[in-house]
């Protein structure tokens, strides 16, 4: 699909709706979000007229016929209670999947013509939302797991202890002696506890897991893992986990890059979601299909706030800190 292309086919609200009900409801048609049920019917149509002579967009409303609940296609989802048109969203995800190395939310607002940079800035931040979902195959195989820190130089505590910075656990699939799929999550501290939930939660039991000589991994043959320690020379330490400092690099090298180096640590499990995104599907040559992928998750992502994102608190709610 072309630039082009793309414009034709999603020019109107009702056509990007349209692209929504087929992949969220099954037979591609509206169903009750409360009772499932397929017997609907639109309310508030003299609302709905008005705002088209207006050209304002319209997002039909249905009730149920069955239990009388209200929803909307985009209930429920990232879309919901949008001000603005649909043709915008579509247009801005996929100007994101176009970017190889990903886009700022300037760059977003200039595109788009959007008013607000804050506005730019909330769409940027719930579409990385929906770019990692639950549910996702766990990495298998071989699998190499170390930490690192991301954050700007700053004086004081250097390694696994320092302060100011983002402690993250990092695990790269090995595939023929190269890099496969990767898994990013922030963690509090490189305890214990703490590496073997990151472990358990994104490996699958009876892996090869592959690690420094760190003792908070100790445990790993124990929950079922086949647990492999790979030493290296006090010159270099890369040489032990090769592909995992391989990637750490390349995260560091996209937000200085991309980025421009302004990652606030509150937001950093946002950012390492997107490299996640774009990293596992770096092979992928058909935009289109990306574009499926993200809409797919943006429906399949509960809505959020402006007040809510910017909370740590709500930034850090899946990660394994303690």
């Amino acid at each position: 699909m072309t630039q082009l292309e793309f414009e034709k086919q999603f020019d109107t609200q009702e056509k990007c709706l349209a692209y929504i009900e087929s992949i969220r409801y099954q037979g591609g048609r509206y169903s009750c979000h409360k009772c499932g049920c397929t017997k609907v019917w639109v309310i508030e149509r003299k609302k709905h007229k008005e705002a088209k002579k207006q050209q304002k967009p319209v997002i039909p409303v249905y009730e149920c016929a069955q239990c009388g609940y209200h929803g909307s296609v985009i209930s429920g989802t990232i879309f919901q209670d949008t001000h603005k048109s649909l043709v915008l969203w579509f247009r801005a995800i996929w100007h994101i999947v176009s970017q190889k190395n990903g886009t700022s939310a300037l760059n977003i607002q200039r595109q788009l013509g959007i008013g607000s940079y804050k506005t730019a800035w909330l769409w940027l931040h719930k579409l990385r939302r929906a770019m990692v979902v639950p549910g996702r195959d766990k990495l298998s195989g071989v699998v190499e797991v170390d930490e690192a820190l991301f954050g700007g130089a700053k004086k004081g505590k250097r390694g696994r202890g320092a302060d100011s910075k983002v402690l993250a656990a990092i695990a790269v699939e090995i595939n023929d002696n190269k890099v496969g799929r990767i898994r990013i999550q922030i963690i509090s501290a490189a305890t214990k506890e703490n590496l073997n939930e990151f472990v358990l939660k994104n490996v699958e039991k009876g892996s090869t897991v592959v690690t420094d000589g760190w003792g908070g991994y100790n445990d790993l043959e124990s929950k079922g893992y086949i647990h492999e320690v790979s030493l290296a020379s006090k010159d270099n330490a890369s040489e032990s986990l090769p592909h995992v400092h391989t990637v750490v690099s390349l995260i560091k090298r996209w937000i200085i890059g991309t980025l421009q180096g302004s990652c606030s640590a509150e937001h950093m499990a946002y950012y390492f979601d997107e490299f996640t995104f774009r990293f596992n599907r770096r092979t992928s040559k058909s935009r289109g299909k990306l574009f499926y992928r993200m809409v797919q998750n943006a429906v399949c992502t509960n809505p959020t706030i402006y007040s809510v994102i910017v909370q740590n608190d709500e930034v850090m709610q899946n990660t394994c800190v303690k």
